[in-house]
């Protein structure tokens, strides 16, 4: 029998997730971004930001923010190529080619924006993509906007994809590997040199989303193209401004024919309107700092390390994901394991979410740190962690 009511499966569906302990909802942040923050009245020490380098409550970035609003007003009333295009976009494009090392680079209203726009306009229903089964939601979503025949390929297995690349290739017009570079739930790297490889031996385009690479990993925080000494070589790299760059948006940087390809076919950046002004700014100031201040980058490097200094010498049964970046994440026995980890964390201070299947596969705590944390702040992570681990041995 049809239920009249067409909207009913909605409230079964939320029923379902409610039982598996996936349901999700908003906390509530009172204060500005930092490494503590005001959390539902409770001040806590934040472990669950991607502000890497603690930009995004800097006075330099709010003040290039509001003068561009004094300037250029709160929005930018339409699309760039139609009424939306002011010269501040062009300054920041111009800023991240040069971080990049590349010839152009194209600013879209966000990271996700920048993966679907792209993928779709550079592959169609003849092509091939091969993604890592670990990659972002904007790249699977990109992947089956764009129509093409998309191949998981098992995390970071480069034997695996060669084995794809054999069987799949040939019977296809172009093809197109798609990438994290950080993987943002587990913290791990991408095996670049070896994708960049493939690539070239089965002529293959190659897009890398460094998301949580940018001004993070590298010698001047261009990422892990520069990170693995792989900058000049040809490859598509995408992020974002809203995590280490404490802004909004996300760009493409890549070959002055690319660039001006998707100018002309990405309909994630030809019809949506331009970034703000105050967003713009805040992005081109904070590529400056970037480039002006390592130093961020080397007080960023030191917590990460010392935090993996105490987790060695204090909590020898944590079960840590492999990683090489500010992303360390713990493992839990359930999404309900996890749940009781973060309330546990959060009534002790501590910041730090659950992240739970369907996000993940296996659910777990995501710890992010930042340039501005302070090694008290790490310490008592610690305390906080080896407590939980002496309330539920299945940690």
């Amino acid at each position: 029998m049809i239920n009249n009511n067409p909207y009913a499966w909605i409230n079964e569906s939320l029923a379902t997730i409610h039982r598996a302990d996936w349901y999700r909802c908003v906390q509530t942040i009172h204060s500005r971004p930092g490494a503590t923050v005001v959390l539902s009245g409770q001040e806590v020490i934040n472990f669950a930001s991607n502000d890497y380098l603690g930009l995004a409550g800097d006075e330099r970035l709010k003040t290039a923010a509001i003068t561009a609003v004094q300037q250029f007003g709160t929005g930018s009333t339409g699309s760039r190529l139609l009424s939306g295009h002011r010269e501040i976009h062009r300054e920041l494009e111009q800023g991240i080619a040069s971080t990049k090392q590349t010839e152009e680079a194209l600013v879209f209203s966000s990271g996700y924006l920048a993966n679907l726009g792209t993928i779709a306009a550079i592959v169609g229903k003849r092509d091939l993509i091969l993604s890592d089964e670990y990659n972002h939601s904007s790249l699977k979503k990109g992947a089956i906007l764009s129509g093409a025949t998309v191949v998981e390929y098992p995390h970071c297995n480069t034997a695996a994809l060669l084995q794809n690349l054999q069987q799949y290739r040939k019977n296809h017009r172009r093809c197109l590997m798609i990438t994290d570079s950080v993987f943002s739930m587990d913290g791990d790297l991408c095996p670049l040199p070896q994708l960049l490889d493939l690539a070239e031996e089965f002529s293959c385009m190659l897009l890398l989303d460094e998301a949580h690479a940018t001004g993070v990993m590298g010698d001047t925080g261009a990422g892990c193209v520069e990170h693995f000494g792989c900058t000049g070589r040809e490859l598509i790299q995408i992020g974002t401004l809203s995590k280490a760059l404490g802004s909004l948006g996300g760009y493409v940087a890549g070959s002055s024919s690319l660039i001006d390809f998707l100018r002309n076919r990405a309909p994630s950046w030809i019809y949506t309107t331009a970034l703000s002004p105050a967003d713009t700014a805040a992005a081109l100031a904070a590529v400056k700092i970037v480039r002006e201040e390592p130093e961020r980058r080397s007080q960023l490097w030191q917590n990460v390390n010392y935090l993996k200094q105490l987790i060695t010498e204090n909590l020898p049964n944590l079960k840590l994901f492999p990683t090489e970046s500010p992303i360390l994440c713990f493992q839990l026995s359930s999404a309900a394991a996890a749940l009781r980890a973060g309330k546990h964390l959060r009534e002790s201070g501590i910041f730090a979410p659950a992240i739970r299947p369907p996000t993940v596969s296996t659910s777990r705590i995501r710890i992010s740190v930042m340039a501005t944390h302070e090694l008290g702040h790490i310490q008592k992570l610690v305390e906080v962690i080896k407590s939980i681990e002496e309330l539920d041995h299945k940690v």
